[in-house]
């Protein structure tokens, strides 16, 4: 890998004025690097997804195989978990593959910092860069494997999914939360409401990545749940979860339809 030439790109694309291609479908190409990672992402463990992964195995195809990690500036203490991004190599005529220009990732984990390496020289995820770690398939998509880092353009992408949102319970007595996965169209999940049948709609907060929690005692109702994407749509699910639930199912919502 020839080390100057890449660390000379990264350093141009660090010093250049990024336009923030995280929240809107459609938007800008932004400035960024990405490298690979040979470990399964399937788990998503920042986003959680790993425990619908142990219960549901075939939830990791409904993911694919094209995964991201990303660094804390795209993460957003999980506010982009399960959201999709487009990313086509730039600039490198040794490592981008050009057959494949783009490929579209899903994120489904968090890339953590390491600074005690400088920002330009492994420490690739270190606040407050713009930074992909592919799953391996991915990456070959887009770039020879060989490099260990290319400089890549992004932008936010819908997402398509199959079949509707589904909500994992889980908790304890008056502690209850709940793991929403395979969201369509923006892929986020920005708010949360939970509503039984002797409750008003109540507020949910993300407890991390997209498990959600309140403190409220549930038990013994029907439960209707009301969804905010990131781009502001809203999606309200009645009477999705009947009164005699218990902690560890998974029942399905209504869907996000794409435009």
């Amino acid at each position: 890998m020839d080390i100057p030439a890449i660390s000379a790109i990264l350093l141009l694309s660090l010093s250049l004025s990024l336009a923030d291609g995280t929240g809107i479908i459609g938007g800008e190409w932004t400035l960024a690097t990405a490298t690979y990672t040979r470990r399964s992402q399937a788990g998503g463990g920042a986003c959680g997804y790993s425990w619908e992964a142990e219960q549901r195995p075939e939830s990791v195809f409904e993911l694919g195989r094209n995964t991201a990690a990303v660094s804390g500036e795209l993460f957003r203490r999980g506010g982009a978990c399960g959201s999709c991004f487009e990313l086509r190599c730039v600039d490198h005529i040794l490592y981008c593959n050009h057959g494949s220009p783009s490929v579209v990732v899903t994120i489904v984990d968090f890339c953590a910092p390491d600074y005690g390496l400088p920002s330009d020289d492994g420490g690739w995820c270190n606040f407050p860069r713009h930074h992909f770690d592919l799953s391996l398939p991915a990456f070959s998509s887009i770039a020879i494997a060989v490099a260990d880092i290319v400089p890549v353009q992004y932008r936010r992408v819908q997402c398509e999914r199959s079949g509707r949102i589904r909500f994992a319970i889980r908790g304890r007595a008056y502690f209850y939360e709940v793991l929403i996965t395979n969201v369509g169209f923006d892929g986020e999940v920005a708010e949360v409401k939970v509503k039984g049948t002797r409750t008003g709609w109540i507020p949910m907060g993300r407890n991390w990545g997209q498990n959600w929690h309140c403190n409220a005692d549930l038990s013994g109702q029907a439960l209707s749940f009301e969804l905010k994407g990131s781009g502001g749509r809203s999606l309200t699910s009645y009477n999705v979860v009947p009164s005699t639930w218990i902690f560890g199912q998974t029942f399905e919502g209504k869907q996000f339809e794409n435009y």
